[in-house]
């Protein structure tokens, strides 16, 4: 089975997923790189000349073929389950884990210049998006891990939460 990470850009899906997928040797998958590779371009460099709706139709795809594919655990983007039939996807291919960080620590750290859904890279559109976003990840998820003590303990934490579904 697949293990999704949801949550916000900046929450810990990549780095946390990253670590714990290395702890316990499962492979590790980030949509947004993912997509970027394919395209042999940036995310801003697809939304800028691309467009938002051709991100998410080609995220979408990723996720398709993940599903066919051998059981790994996957980061995907932060806007990723507002799509109704991404959730879908997932829901029958794995669990869904939510990386909850509290939005003061992410306004803290965030590089909102490498966020293209964030129109003016500011912290009004981080809560903006935080805002729009926290409702679809709360109502998608199997589980919700606390990001909120540092990367140390997340990576412990979350790896400890994988091993608890293996």
């Amino acid at each position: 089975m697949h293990i999704f990470l949801v949550g916000m850009s900046g929450g810990g899906k990549t780095t946390l997923g990253r670590r714990a997928a290395a702890n316990l040797n499962l492979r590790f998958v980030d949509t947004d790189q993912r997509v970027s590779d394919m395209m042999g371009m940036t995310v801003n460099q697809i939304y800028d000349s691309l467009g938002e709706d051709f991100f998410r139709n080609m995220e979408s795809g990723v996720l398709i073929e993940l599903a066919l594919d051998a059981p790994c655990l996957v980061s995907t983007g932060g806007g990723l389950p507002t799509v109704r039939e991404n959730v879908l996807l997932m829901q029958n291919h794995g669990v869904i884990i939510h990386i909850n960080r509290p939005l003061d620590q992410i306004l803290s750290d965030i590089k909102v210049d490498r966020r293209p859904t964030l129109k003016d890279g500011s912290h009004e559109d981080v809560i903006h998006e935080y805002n729009r976003h926290i409702g679809y990840y709360h109502a998608c998820a199997d589980y919700t891990l606390d990001n909120s003590s540092g990367y140390a303990l997340g990576v412990a934490r979350l790896t400890e939460m994988i091993q608890g579904l293996m």
